[in-house]
Parts: C-alpha cells; sequence; structure tokens
C-alpha cells in the first residue's frame, strides 16, 4: 500500500473505515433484534398466562422506557382506558383506539429496529464501485508512468497494479458482510413486524370480548 498513490491509499483508508462501522452496526443490531425477538417470546408468555392485563400493564408502566411487544400492548390499553374514562362506550370507537396507538407505537418500534439498517445498505451497493474506482485509477497511474521509464517491463507495472488490486479487494470485503446482514436482519425484522401484527388482532379480539361483557369487565 506504500506504493500506491495518495487517491487509491484514501480510497483503502475509506473503504477500511466504512467495513469498521459496518461492522459495529451489525453487532449492535443483532443485539437489538436478539433482545427484541427474546422479549416478545417473554411476553407472550405472559401475556397469555391468565393473569390480569391490567396488573400487567400496571406492572409493565412502573418499570417504565418499555420496549418492544410491551410498549405495543401499553398503548393499547392506555388509549383503551383513557376513551372508557372518558365515558366512550361504542365498540367500534373503543376498538379503533386501541388499535390506532397499537399501530402507531409498532411502526416506532420498527423503525427503531430498521435503524442503521440503510447505512449497511450503502455500504453493500457502493463498496465494491469505490474499490473499482481506486482500482481503476491506480492502474490508471501505473499506466501513465511507463511514459517515463525507458523500457516497460511487467516489473515495471506489477506493483503499481497489483496495490491498485487490493482496493477492489477491500471493496468487496467491505460489501459481502453489509450485504448478507443487512438481508439476514431485514429478514428478522420482518418476521418480528408480522408478530406485532398478530398480536395486535389477538389483543383486539380480547378487547371486543370485554366491550361485550360490559363496563366493568375492561378495567
Amino acid at each position: 500500500m506504500a506504493e500506491a498513490t495518495i487517491v487509491v491509499q484514501l480510497v483503502m483508508l475509506m473503504l477500511a473505515a466504512a467495513s469498521v462501522y459496518s461492522w459495529s452496526i451489525v453487532f449492535h443490531k443483532r443485539a437489538v433484534i436478539s433482545r427484541a425477538r427474546a422479549d416478545f417470546v417473554r411476553f407472550e408468555t405472559e401475556f397469555w398466562s391468565g393473569g390480569d392485563l391490567a396488573a400487567l400493564y400496571k406492572s409493565i408502566e412502573a418499570r417504565g422506557q418499555s420496549r418492544g411487544i410491551e410498549s405495543v400492548f401499553q398503548s393499547g390499553f392506555r388509549e383503551f382506558a383513557r376513551l372508557r374514562q372518558q365515558g366512550v362506550e361504542a365498540a367500534d370507537v373503543l376498538l379503533e383506539g386501541a388499535r390506532r396507538g397499537m399501530k402507531a407505537q409498532q411502526i416506532k418500534e420498527v423503525e427503531y429496529l430498521e435503524k442503521s439498517l440503510s447505512t449497511l445498505a450503502t455500504v453493500g451497493s457502493t463498496s465494491p464501485y469505490v474499490g473499482l474506482f481506486g482500482t481503476v485509477w491506480g492502474i490508471m497511474h501505473a499506466f501513465v508512468g511507463l511514459g517515463s521509464v525507458q523500457q516497460a517491463t511487467l516489473a515495471t507495472v506489477a506493483p503499481g497494479i497489483a496495490e491498485a488490486l487490493v482496493a477492489t479487494a477491500i471493496g468487496l470485503f467491505a460489501a459481502i458482510p453489509a450485504v448478507v446482514a443487512y438481508n439476514r436482519f431485514a429478514d428478522q425484522i420482518g418476521r418480528l413486524e408480522m408478530r406485532y401484527d398478530a398480536f395486535t388482532e389477538e389483543f383486539s379480539t380480547i378487547l371486543q370480548r370485554h366491550v361485550t361483557r360490559g363496563p366493568q369487565a375492561a378495567a
């Protein structure tokens, strides 16, 4: 790399920095998604255990800073209880309010899970071309340098070309893990979003039963 031109060196440095940054995103995002999946399983077990949903809501409120499926449930239950306290008795209004609250919070949670995924996509899609630019520039510089020598041999141009090709290799090294991680995380987040949707429907059904039983059952 020491014999490469300043442009090629800058390209290599930029690609190396992009690779390090993308790997930091990968490790962080892996932890975030794993925690969200584990929290969903834990909450689902607690939710379907047959306990009092009002007590579950109060315990989540007491802990504060809820995330994931807990925050979706919390938003839906809070909106349902708020409308009930205001004297609303129409089932469609109560259910629509709860659904709207859950959907709004679900969007926030999915946005949180997807944060920085666009960076992985950018690194994965642009790094090969940036590396190719460095390679083309290095090869061009190597051939231009032939004009200053009396006898052109393979040994004369080989070092410069070899240094330039490293830029493409670094570009691929940065791009491939980013693309693989992006596809994997996007799939996992999509599956989580589907589970959030399923929970919203299931919880809405439960709330509908509460409305049918009477005002005293939902508190």
